[in-house]
């Protein structure tokens, strides 16, 4: 008997698919979305539900220091390192309900398929919801995963503060208090996992406009975050002639230009965004005196990242519009590349059901970005409609998802006989 693919075939796409129902009442929106930011009250109850489910499994529930869950499926021989599968439960302030739970759910799956066919297993399968991977209550995102691979310091994931003044360190209490009076056991220290998998919506428009319904992720793209002021100087907007001014707001538009045509060089791969823009003082008949924006950079390739952050760095030293620049670098995150026999796996186990599925690169972060620098980690897409999340339309094709949850059940079956 082959073991991968009997482990896919003890899926029950009917009891994945009324799982991923139930938890999206669970912050639900009126008319639709989900709210669940991290550490609130529906996220606290989510995690107490998934432990309700591992429990009916026989699975043993444990939570860190960062209030990441687990639940474990003993193996035979408990001293290996586990198989760690899984995404996170928290969710955008309007949202749709599948990113990120898509993928602890499909780790659920794969425990129900264990228990289904009974197949014996040496080392342990986990599956884990980290904590606060959106960063939309706490930023940065990715809290539980970048502390749980010693990416980030605990104390400075602890010290941030939500926009209603709240530390992370007070909501995680309660949050562990809640887990506590769940009888959920506490493994206060991380550990190095045998692999990683996760799950996710493409949260883009690939796979739909290919008609794939998975496809094996390679790697993620690395981002640079940056600030930028443009200094001019304040005047009247009526009796300043043009030859006098220091117009922050030309100068920021001259200088933007220049950053586009710099990214040109480098085609279509890049990723060249400015999410936030503003002008003081901000009044109709005055020149701006400062115009401020950010970049946010994307690119696979550490070398174009290198590349354009020099030449960003340059635009930024000279003079536009009689303005000076004032550049800041507030965050460098570098590009992931997957373990590549993993994704191997993954592909081979899409290809049974999508011989034409391609390899993608994701262009958003996951917490495998961080997992990814402690032990071999891979990644499944499956299409979202219209490329659409972070948004109550969010929507996913149940066929789809029940392909994506086969090919992940196949290749845990492949890693499990290893």
């Amino acid at each position: 008997m082959n073991t991968s693919t009997s482990l896919a075939e003890c899926v029950d796409g009917q009891r994945f698919w009324y799982d991923m129902l139930e938890q999206a009442t669970i912050g639900a929106l009126t008319p639709r979305g989900l709210r669940r930011l991290a550490l609130d009250e529906n996220d606290n109850r989510a995690r107490c539900w998934l432990v309700d489910q591992g429990r009916t499994l026989g699975c043993e529930a444990f939570y860190d220091a960062m209030g990441n869950v687990f639940l474990r499926r003993e193996g035979l021989d408990p001293s290996l390192p586990p198989l760690l599968i899984g995404s996170h439960l928290d969710s955008q302030p309007s949202a749709g309900s599948y990113d990120g739970t898509l993928g602890v759910l499909a780790g659920l799956a794969v425990l129900r398929a264990l228990q289904a066919s009974d197949l014996p297993h040496q080392r342990p399968v986990e599956v884990v919801s980290w904590t606060n991977e959106e960063g939309a209550r706490f930023a940065p995102g990715a809290s539980g995963s970048s502390w749980f691979a010693g990416q980030r310091e605990a104390a400075s994931i602890l010290d941030t503060v939500d926009d209603d003044g709240v530390r992370f360190a007070d909501a995680l209490t309660t949050c562990l208090a809640q887990l506590d009076a769940h009888e959920v056991s506490y493994r206060p220290d991380p550990f190095i996992p045998y692999a990683f998998l996760e799950l996710h919506i493409e949260q883009g428009p690939v796979l739909e406009s290919l008609g794939v319904p998975a496809c094996a992720v390679k790697g993620i793209q690395g981002v640079n975050w940056y600030s930028i002021a443009v200094n001019g100087q304040a005047n009247h907007a009526g009796t300043t002639p043009e030859h006098a001014r220091r117009d922050a707001f030309t100068g920021a538009h001259q200088l933007i230009t220049a950053f586009r045509e710099a990214v040109a060089e480098h085609g279509e791969s890049v990723r060249f965004t400015i999410g936030k823009f503003a002008l003081e003082p901000n009044a109709t008949n005055t020149i701006p005196q400062q115009a401020t924006f950010s970049i946010d950079l994307r690119h696979p390739s550490a070398a174009v990242l290198t590349s354009l952050d020099n030449a960003f760095q340059r635009l930024a030293a000279e003079t536009w519009s009689g303005c000076n620049v004032e550049l800041t670098v507030s965050s460098r995150v570098p590009p992931v590349e997957f373990d590549e026999q993993l994704v191997e796996t993954l592909d081979a186990s899409v290809k049974k059901y999508a011989p034409d599925a391609p390899q993608l690169v994701s262009g958003a972060f996951h917490d495998a970005i961080h997992l990814a620098h402690q032990c071999p980690t891979a990644m499944l897409f499956m299409p979202c409609r219209s490329g659409i999340s972070h948004h109550p339309d969010e929507h996913i094709e149940r066929e789809d998802a029940e392909v994506a949850v086969s090919a992940m059940a196949d290749a845990v079956g492949t890693l499990l006989v290893r």
